[in-house]
Formats: C-alpha cells, structure tokens, sequence
C-alpha cells in the first residue's frame, strides 16, 4: 500500500544503479518473460510507448523507477481519455501491460517492489468502463435535443426563462454542431490540461467558405465542412456575439473569475470586485477563455435533463461523443461508408494536397445534408 509520502521505496535514483534499461528490460520480458504470443503481439507497442515516456523523463534504469513516474503515466493515459483518443478501458489496460512488465522485472531482481502496484500511481487512470458500453445518440433523441435548444432560444428572447439570449445561442450552437457534424468536445472545448487545446476560435470559422478548422485527435488542424444547420447556427451566434477580436471564443465561459484571470494576465491589473468585466473584456480587446470540456458535458447533462430526452441504461445525459458515434453509424447504415470515414475523418492513408482536402470537407457537409433529407 502506498503511503502518499515523497519517500518513494521502489527507487534508486541518484545512486547510479547498474540495472538494465528499460529499452533492455522491455526486450527481455518480450522475448523470454511471456509465453503467449498474442500477449507479445499486444503489448509491444503499449511498452514500446512506455519506453519513449522514460527517455522523456530521463529514466535510464528500471531501477530508477518510482510510483511518482507511475502517476505520471497513468495521468498521461488520463489525458489521452479526455481528448477522446483511447477509451477509459484501455486505458486501464495499457497501465495493466506495463504493471505486468514491472512485476517481471521485480522478479528478475531488477526492482525490489513493483512502483505500479500503488493506488497512488493508479490516482489518475480513467473509469474503466467497456467499449460496448459507449452511448450512441438515436435520431429521436438527436431531433428532439435540437428542437429544445432552439426553443431555449426563444424563451430567453421572450425573457420567460433566466438565461441570457448570448448564452442560449451559444448552447444552442454547441448543440447543433455536436449534432451535425460529429465533431469531438475535445474539438470545442477547452481542455484544462492540454495548452494546445483552447476551444475553436472565430479565427477558425469560415462561413463564407462553409468551414471551419478544429484542432484534431491528430494534433493537427483539420477542415471541418459546416452543413446547412451547421452554418445557420454559428451565423446566428456570431451576429449575436459580435466577437471584438478573431481569437474571440466561439464558445466563451460563464465563469468571471476565470475573465477576471484573463484581464489580469493580459495587462498586469486585476479589475475591482464587481466590474462589467465583460464590458473590459471587449474594451480591451482580451479574449475570455473557452468553457472547458467538463464545462461542456455538463451543459449536455442540464439540456438532456431540461428537455426531457429518454435514456436507456445507466446513462445519465447525452454525451457529446454520442453524437459522433451516431452520426457515422448513421452514415454506415444507409450505406455511405467512405462518406462517414471522411466525416470523421478517420483516415487510413496521409492526403498530401491541402486543397483537395478542403474541398473534400465541404463536399461532405453537403452530402450528409443531403442524406439527411
């Protein structure tokens, strides 16, 4: 059992210890320590990876290992989860591989404890939850969310609900896009651990091209085409919001402490307690930050539960990442495979021309409105 204290047992950091690498030690438990070769054919390239993450973290020796760099790597497994990337249960296999191969080398006195086997190290790895568990949201369902977000709107132009008109279409937009295009939260929203990631942009609109650019599961820019509804929905908002600046957010927060952080940063001073600090915000021309991505699910769980949308299981609201699983078995369904490979943007072989690729984008929202029809 860990003790949560600095003093790791399992390490011998700092006194040059003469144990193998961990590049050796991966090959050795590959080579001789399995006895399935459908085990081997699995785990090499999780410990493969597991490699390249010690040499990032200047850990030479398996014996230089400590459940400190365990949490480390699970909390690295944790953010591939939350950009969508690997499912919580693998996950939770990946960290397994690399617990079997750090028992392994326990037994050939290579450590004396095994540094995974904490429930510190195992602080940060996702919920394990199946594959054949993931939500899919059924076309009903899709119908029925849009429907309400486009009634939210009109409530809070008629003022019969405490919502802001702004924050109504922003919701709404949030919603129309998860739905039509099959975009990723990760995509939209920003993600308090990744720098990279800080929520799509105006900058990344194009509406009189019928795109926009999100920052993919590929950690490259990809053209998104936008659909009629698509469209419709972010020209709505942008006539609402008029964003001051280009890296105004699409999708500003809700939340003035982190505004007030934002003028901070930006010029040195705080704002008094109780400024229009939106009002700053534009006058200065500072972007607010983007609703991060647990903002946004919970978005998704308040709109579920307001409209009064159905759920089967142990689901509690539609996930954003439902809508993308059933926009692209939709797709499959009716036949269209290669439309949903590129909707997704799953892709099989690199595109090697920016135009095409660009064309290719709008081309498919065009032919997923048509379909839809």
């Amino acid at each position: 059992m860990d003790s949560g204290n600095s003093g790791d047992t399992t390490t011998s950091r700092g006194r040059n210890p003469q144990g193998l690498s961990v590049e050796d030690m991966v090959d050795r438990y590959l080579n001789y320590g399995l006895e399935s070769g459908g085990s081997r054919a699995a785990m090499k390239p999780v410990l493969e990876s597991f490699v390249e993450f010690c040499d990032a973290k200047g850990i030479e020796s398996v014996g230089d290992l400590t459940s400190s760099d365990l949490r480390t790597y699970g909390f690295e497994l944790r953010k591939r989860h939350d950009a969508e990337e690997i499912a919580g249960s693998t996950a939770n296999t990946y960290f397994q591989y690399v617990r079997a191969f750090l028992s392994f080398c326990v037994r050939d006195e290579q450590l004396d404890t095994n540094p995974a086997d904490t429930e510190r190290a195992e602080e940060f790895l996702p919920e394990d939850k199946p594959v054949r568990d993931t939500q899919v949201w059924k076309p009903k369902q899709r119908k029925r969310l849009v429907a309400y977000a486009t009634e939210r709107v009109e409530m809070a132009l008629e003022e019969t609900i405490d919502v802001p008109r702004e924050r109504a279409y922003r919701d709404r937009t949030i919603v129309v896009l998860l739905a039509e295009l099959g975009v990723r939260g990760a995509e939209l929203f920003r993600d308090r651990n990744d720098d990279e990631r800080n929520g799509l942009r105006w900058s990344d609109v194009d509406l009189e091209r019928g795109r926009m650019l999100v920052y993919g599961k590929s950690r490259e820019y990809d053209p998104v085409g936008l659909t009629e509804a698509a469209y419709d929905a972010l020209e709505r908002l942008q006539r609402v919001q008029e964003p001051p600046i280009d890296d105004w957010p699409v999708f500003p927060t809700e939340h003035a402490a982190s505004k007030y952080s934002a003028v901070e940063d930006a010029t040195g001073e705080r704002p008094e307690p109780g400024s229009d600090i939106d009002a700053i915000c534009r006058e200065k021309g500072i972007a607010p930050p983007a609703i991060t991505k647990e903002a946004g699910r919970q978005l998704m769980r308040q709109l579920t539960e307001e409209a009064g949308i159905e759920l089967e299981g142990d689901a509690e609201y539609l996930q954003p990442h439902g809508a993308r699983r059933a926009l692209g078995a939709e797709l499959y369904e009716k036949g269209h495979s290669e439309l949903a490979q590129s909707a997704l943007r799953h892709k099989s072989i690199e595109t090697t021309h920016e135009a095409y690729t660009d064309i290719q984008a709008e081309d498919v929202a065009k032919d997923i409105d048509e379909i839809r029809e």
